[in-house]
């Protein structure tokens, strides 16, 4: 178990340092932020005294380099469009991201259980089969257009809900939450949706096809042959098999959440780290860029190096 865990966390650290690697080398393609950042008076040692003091001139592999260590510091370098530090930046901009992540993976997995199991147990229900054809929207139709219909509806139609932003906050500490204002749970409804609608179908086809997978097995025959409760086999027996491999999916789901939350956030402007992420492209702000890859990729990977070490701990064969 612990030769298990270690070869993980070393395939995981690898992976952060080749997505680091790919990332930064991506940066020298997108534009020089020198000229976002000087005027139109600026002269050609202007233009080289700040290529020099932002380390522009250096080679390549030094300049990722010193970012590595510099990041593993806390030091994720000075935002070259705000002129303060990434770090502070990121912390102001991640609570938003990280509420809004933790509303849409709550809604996909409840509703993908729950509509998985009953889909499973009632397959040929007309219930059941008009909810795995409305599915099919979740599964098509892109993240965007989805933000962009429900903002049509209750939005601009209805006016029941707000169509962009974040509604209030309460600052416990250096942590800002909408969690404890009307406005702040109202703000989450359609973008938390948005978000969530696309992995809550994935889930719940993917619980439907293992629980009918599971119903099929000898020990579900024999459980209905010694006169068990329809509702002990479907609950006790069936869903406990049918999460099992479900786990790994959902995890990786989760992660998926996280990383892609940057369209929904741009939809909605939702104040967080994608839509900063979008506004550094658009200024060359290489620090904020590098510093948001690599926090994604950082979640992203200890999400499914947790979802691992959980499926070890629950299916012992795969720790040979």
């Amino acid at each position: 178990m612990l030769s298990y865990i270690f070869r993980r966390i070393l395939q995981s650290v690898l992976v952060l340092l080749v997505v680091g690697l790919v990332a930064f080398a991506m940066f020298r393609f997108v534009g020089d932020p020198v000229e976002t950042m000087l005027g139109q008076e600026r002269t050609v040692e202007d233009i080289e005294r700040l290529r020099e003091n932002l380390g522009l001139n250096d080679p390549f592999f030094v300049q990722y380099w010193n970012f590595l260590v510099r990041a593993v510091q806390g030091d994720l370098g000075i935002s070259y469009r705000q002129g303060r530090p990434v770090a502070e930046i990121i912390a102001e901009r991640l609570p938003a991201t990280l509420e809004l992540a933790a509303v849409s993976g709550l809604f996909a997995l409840v509703f993908g259980i729950v509509f998985g199991v009953f889909t499973a147990i009632r397959r040929d229900g007309w219930a059941a089969n008009a909810i795995m054809t409305l599915s099919l929207i979740g599964v098509s139709l892109p993240t965007f257009l989805i933000g962009i219909l429900l903002i049509y509806v209750f939005a601009v139609e209805l006016s029941w809900l707000p169509s962009f932003g974040r509604g209030e906050v309460v600052q416990l500490g250096g942590w800002s939450t909408g969690f404890l204002t009307q406005s702040g749970l109202i703000a989450l409804i359609l973008p938390s949706i948005t978000l969530g609608l696309y992995q809550m179908t994935l889930i719940m086809r993917l619980v439907r096809s293992e629980m009918l997978e599971v119903l099929r097995q000898d020990y579900i025959r024999f459980a209905r042959a010694r006169g068990l409760s329809q509702k002990a086999i479907n609950f006790r027996h069936a869903l406990k098999n049918t999460l099992v491999p479900v786990i790994t999916v959902t995890g990786l789901q989760l992660g998926s959440i996280i990383a892609f939350a940057i369209i929904t956030e741009t939809v909605f402007q939702w104040p967080g780290v994608g839509l900063l992420f979008i506004n550094a492209i658009q200024f060359v702000d290489i620090p904020v860029m590098a510093a948001y890859l690599m926090l994604i990729s950082v979640m992203f990977v200890g999400i499914n190096l947790i979802v691992d070490l959980l499926y070890v701990a629950i299916d012992p064969r795969l720790r040979s």
